[in-house]
């Protein structure tokens, strides 16, 4: 049975699960029934961050321009342009034992694509979640429902896996920010053009 988080709540991941390598991250949402006159394009990426809580390299954020880190520990499954549909609308692949060592964190987050163009926030969409499985057993191990907190936020953090004393941790984050994806990319270190 998975362990449901509420926000700021921190839950070990790996200690729990000896032998757990490979985790499926999978994030899902639905657009609240009305019609802003264009469709909402939800954006998953994962920050992989130094000890500084920031990205060594661009190369180090993944997202639907950059699908996978170059170690092979994070790929992210394609962008899925509607939210369309039951279940994750995106999903990104993370093979724990490949993280580089100068990785302690990967934060998991969501964006509206072109927010401002398109007059869209957060407080537009609804059951909003991640989820972490075991790729091997396909068994949900973490659930965290983000709720209905946002009002004019164009991105989230959902969420953070984290190293501690050789294990690793998820942190439910759930705070929003203005400004969309760059930023995210500002706070995390990455120069956006």
């Amino acid at each position: 049975m998975p362990i449901s988080l509420s926000k700021g709540q921190k839950v070990d991941l790996t200690k729990g699960n000896p032998g757990l390598k490979s985790i499926m991250v999978g994030l899902g949402w639905d657009v609240n029934a009305f019609d802003s006159g264009a469709d909402f394009d939800l954006d998953a990426a994962a920050f992989m961050l130094g000890a500084n809580g920031r990205c060594p390299t661009e190369k180090e954020f993944i997202f639907y321009g950059n699908l996978e880190h170059s170690s092979g520990s994070i790929k992210h499954m394609g962008d899925n342009l509607t939210g369309e549909g039951e279940g994750d609308d995106e999903e990104i692949h993370v093979d724990l034992s490949k993280i580089p060592p100068n990785v302690e964190k990967v934060a998991f987050t969501v964006t509206i694509y072109e927010a401002e163009a398109r007059r869209q926030n957060f407080g537009q969409v609804s059951n909003s979640y991640i989820r972490i499985l075991d790729q091997t057993t396909g068994a949900e191990l973490i659930r965290y429902d983000l709720g209905e907190d946002f009002s004019i936020e164009t991105a989230i953090v959902v969420g953070e896996l984290y190293r501690h004393n050789g294990e690793w941790k998820f942190n439910a984050i759930g705070s929003g920010f203005q400004g969309g994806l760059a930023a995210l990319c500002g706070h995390y270190g990455i120069e956006v053009a």
